[in-house]
């Protein structure tokens, strides 16, 4: 994948990262006027490849209509597929931050962001869509002014609440607690996988929902000859499922970046520093597509309902399925089809 790398990138906190490197992925072709860019930013442990998680909304004819729109999705700070992380070598010492990577906020990661698209010669945003973490990137681009001309937050409030940062902060403890962590000085050979992939399985059960998982797994052993009792040697089903969910995230995810993410993730709060929160809320000026799942349980669908109450241009509308937050990583033909005439009605055509 594609990476730039800027000299230096000041953060809110004040620190500065140097040689910060920005991986990314484009579809379409950007027009001449460099105003057809549609921004997608990607959740907590998502990649800058739409095409692996939001495939059937890529392409043309589709909801991201790469005949249309110049489609660009880069890695968020603290991600370990490329962007500035804890995996990335600090300038200064020649070894990996680890755990002294710089703390950032979302608003660093859409400030990056935003200077990649410059760089990459777009003049105006048509649109920036996201989910999860990503929505909170997507309402974060709304104070970029009117280099933005749309928004289409999904599953995501205005600001992370106490119940979205006690989940994240009970799977932090989780990695914390494998010995193997040692404070974030562990090595490639030893990584805590344990406790990372414990937090992955306390994260789905907020992913999801009991429906879901109840029609999905019931009282199922994974092991039909097991009787289910204390003790018994055949795990139910949804425990295998989680333990299998829990080890694929070990696989392939680090356990300081996920620290990084869901510490930036619980910094969310589009009124920090700027005023009362249905005020900011109010001084969004581009038209928005906030999209909720009733089945949500992480991030209710009230949150949603809140967006569109207080954002003046806003359209609420719901992504119907009974898995829960993760709805909009699976239902994806209705959430095409939710967002494509959205899009092609607010959103210009490429000149």
């Amino acid at each position: 994948m594609p990476t730039l790398t800027f000299d230096r990138h000041t953060l809110e906190s004040g620190a500065v990262l140097r040689d910060v490197p920005v991986t990314y992925r484009t579809w379409g072709q950007l027009n001449a006027a460099g105003t057809n860019a549609l921004v997608v930013c990607h959740a907590l442990t998502g990649t800058c490849d739409v095409a692996d998680w939001w495939g059937p909304l890529l392409g043309p004819g589709r909801a991201l209509d790469t005949d249309r729109y110049f489609v660009v999705c880069a890695n968020a700070l603290g991600s370990p597929y490329g962007t500035a992380s804890p995996l990335t070598p600090n300038p200064a010492t020649g070894r990996p931050y680890g755990p002294d990577f710089p703390a950032v906020t979302i608003r660093d990661t859409v400030r990056l962001h935003h200077r990649l698209v410059r760089r990459l010669g777009v003049r105006h945003v048509a649109a920036v869509v996201g989910g999860s973490m990503g929505g909170m990137q997507a309402l974060e681009w709304a104070f970029t002014g009117s280099f933005v001309q749309a928004l289409v937050p999904i599953a995501v409030g205005g600001r992370h609440t106490a119940w979205q940062i006690g989940w994240s902060a009970a799977q932090r403890a989780a990695i914390a607690a494998d010995p193997a962590y040692n404070d974030g000085q562990y090595t490639d050979e030893q990584p805590p996988a344990a406790g990372l992939a414990v937090a992955r399985q306390m994260a789905m059960v907020s992913y999801r929902s009991q429906p879901s998982f109840d029609a999905r797994f019931g009282r199922s052993l994974q092991h039909p000859g097991g009787d289910g009792a204390a003790g018994a040697a055949a795990p139910y089903a949804v425990e295998s499922y989680l333990q299998y969910q829990g080890d694929k995230l070990a696989d392939r995810f680090d356990a300081n970046c996920y620290m990084a993410l869901t510490r930036q993730m619980d910094t969310h709060d589009v009124a920090r520093g700027r005023g009362a929160y249905d005020e900011v809320l109010a001084s969004i000026a581009q038209p928005a597509l906030v999209v909720g799942i009733p089945s949500d349980v992480l991030y209710p669908l009230r949150e949603q309902e809140e967006l569109a109450r207080h954002m003046p241009r806003a359209t609420l509308e719901t992504l119907h399925t009974p898995h829960g937050h993760d709805g909009f990583l699976i239902a994806l033909d209705a959430l095409n089809d939710l967002l494509r005439p959205w899009l092609q009605t607010h959103v210009p055509a490429a000149a």
